[in-house]
């Protein structure tokens, strides 16, 4: 099997078997464990943060780092992917843990894993490359947007139990309640938002989130000193002890196995388990595994281009989909690959999809030794760091760039994506955006479907034609979105002539609709008397007229491999004249 073959096909674990077979000795270990340790403590407070968002607790957004990372990195087709939860699916897992608990989010992920298991499967791990930049920006944008959007609550301390649904209603929520800000709050905000927007800046080996959330906290303890309360993951959140009694923060310990139905729905009793529940899922879960393999296999190619490896596409697509399977019912919500982190992996020197299983066990070590620690954090913190997340997200200086130099056409589909993101839906709006993208290209591409009149072009037509001849070079795909025109405007060219010669070298692509236009060309010279000559088909316009059973017709239609032989009899009767 060629090396392109197998990119593409179906292969449990493929990452790490060509990983191994490549060689692997005590150094490429070492250098795992550092990268592994350097991004497992970059993904503690991130998954929090972002389980938070979520809707759920922290604590399982350190489930799914643990759970999903462990088990995507050790069977998927992307060496250097860390994945975990991530700030794309907010837009999407929210809604779903509002209406339907924890126990709907992991029911949801797990109907989600089949759709990404059907995709690898069928070996769709080339998905990513028909979905055009200006989509992918657009939503991306779009979803940093809302994001952002949601932190402000907890950024400046506001005093909202619940926000809207929709996010205009969300900005006016807000903005209602900005004059009751709190002082602490925003104070210990701004301070970890300083920090990660100035550690990079000093070029040190160590990722900025820690330092920052440390800074916070000093402020945070700062303001409590001086009689200000900052409110902390400790003061919100609460887990139940095993004997019975309610501890503050997170839980240190692992969890149990469980059906995702039997955890707590939205009233904190289970679900039942029934076929109108996954009903009304389905079209969560499509958009958690459309967005799932889209953003994994997106950080896939980033990561190529960084560092000259290829990944296995529907390799990719099957670890995604049994890491999503197994999380639920270990309190896992939805998980993929996250770009920031397999970025920081790879500079931290990372060889194999081991760091990411190591970076899994460092987030697991972070839960069972430093959950008291870890209850101190103060949501502001958390909320900075998110808002810090969104601006990386969005690719705010890409945008901006395809804005200013890209064709209008691309534009409206980036403002198109970003808008729909924002306003309703972002599965709507990756539809909307495709489907608007494909007509601007058909459109586009329509307009380079043409024809030439040759007929005095030595070049092509060496010497002169018959009387009433007339030779004609089509350029550009016959499809049905150019046909039509084409013919019809060549239709008013064969007035009063004798006979046409169509040059069809040029023309790679002939359709349906193609077809059908062409053989109304051909029925119209008929009616009319005209002589046709059809000369050098390429290969895939030849087989569709073999398919549809077009054959010659003496004295009215004729098919030649060149355009010589096509003259030679009209050059010929003009010689001997």
């Amino acid at each position: 099997m060629s090396r392109q073959a197998r990119l593409h096909s179906l292969s449990f674990a493929s990452a790490l078997r060509e990983t191994l077979k490549e060689g692997y000795d005590r150094r490429a270990l070492t250098q795992d464990l550092m990268a592994g340790l350097s991004v497992g403590i970059i993904a503690i407070p991130l998954s929090m943060a972002l389980a938070i968002a979520s809707g759920v607790k922290p604590e399982y957004g350190l489930y799914t780092a643990i759970i999903a990372g462990f088990i995507i990195a050790l069977t998927g087709g992307s060496r250097y992917s860390v994945s975990g939860p991530t700030a794309a699916f907010v837009v999407i897992l929210y809604p779903v843990a509002q209406t339907y608990g924890l126990a709907g989010l992991l029911i949801a992920t797990l109907m989600s894993a089949l759709i990404l298991l059907g995709l690898a499967f069928a070996r769709m791990g080339r998905l990513i490359e028909y979905i055009p930049e200006p989509v992918t920006l657009g939503f991306t944008s779009g979803i940093a947007i809302v994001i952002a959007t949601l932190q402000v609550k907890d950024f400046f301390g506001l005093s909202l139990d619940r926000l809207p649904e929709h996010w205009w209603q969300k900005v006016a929520s807000l903005a209602t309640a900005m004059p009751a800000l709190d002082p602490a709050a925003t104070a210990v905000a701004l301070a970890t938002l300083a920090v990660l927007v100035l550690w990079p800046r000093l070029r040190l080996p160590i990722p900025g989130h820690l330092p920052a959330l440390l800074v916070g906290l000093a402020v945070a303890w700062f303001a409590g000193l001086m009689g200000h309360s900052v409110e902390t993951i400790g003061s919100r959140f609460s887990y139940l002890l095993p004997d019975g009694t309610l501890g503050a923060g997170i839980p240190p310990f692992f969890p149990e196995l469980a059906w995702p139905w039997d955890r707590p729905g939205p009233g904190g009793e289970p679900l039942e388990m029934s076929w109108s529940l996954v009903r009304e899922l389905l079209p969560a879960a499509f958009s958690i595994a459309m967005l799932g393999a889209i953003e994994s296999l997106l950080c896939a190619v980033v990561l190529d281009g960084m560092t000259g490896k290829r990944h296995h596409a529907n390799g990719e697509l099957l670890g995604q989909g049994l890491g999503n399977l197994v999380a639920p019912f270990l309190g896992g919500f939805t998980a993929t690959a996250a770009l920031a982190r397999s970025a920081a992996n790879y500079r931290a020197g990372a060889r194999s999809p081991l760091a990411s299983m190591v970076h899994a066990l460092v987030v697991l070590a972070g839960l069972l030794v430093l959950a008291p620690l870890l209850a101190w954090l103060p949501m502001a913190s958390m909320a900075a760091l998110l808002l810090m997340v969104a601006w990386n997200m969005s690719e705010a200086p890409k945008v901006v760039l395809l804005l200013r130099r890209a064709p209008r056409g691309d534009v409206l589909v980036l403002l198109t994506c970003l808008l729909l993101t924002v306003l309703f839906d972002m599965v709507i709006a990756i539809f909307a955006g495709i489907v608007l993208a494909s007509l601007l290209f058909m459109r586009d591409l329509s307009g380079m479907t043409r024809f030439t009149d040759i007929s005095r072009q030595t070049k092509h037509v060496p010497g002169e034609l018959a009387q009433g001849w007339k030779v004609f070079k089509l350029s550009g795909p016959l499809f049905f979105a150019a046909a039509d025109r084409v013919f019809d405007e060549l239709q008013a060219e064969t007035d009063g002539v004798r006979g046409v010669v169509l040059y069809m070298d040029a023309v790679p692509l002939l359709d349906a609709g193609g077809l059908s236009a062409l053989n109304h060309f051909i029925q119209v010279c008929h009616q009319q008397g005209v002589a046709l000559v059809v000369a050098d088909l390429q290969f895939q316009p030849l087989r569709a007229l073999a398919r549809a059973g077009m054959v010659p017709v003496e004295g009215e239609l004729r098919f030649t491999p060149t355009l010589a032989e096509a003259l030679q009899p009209l050059l010929n009767v003009a010689v001997s004249r």
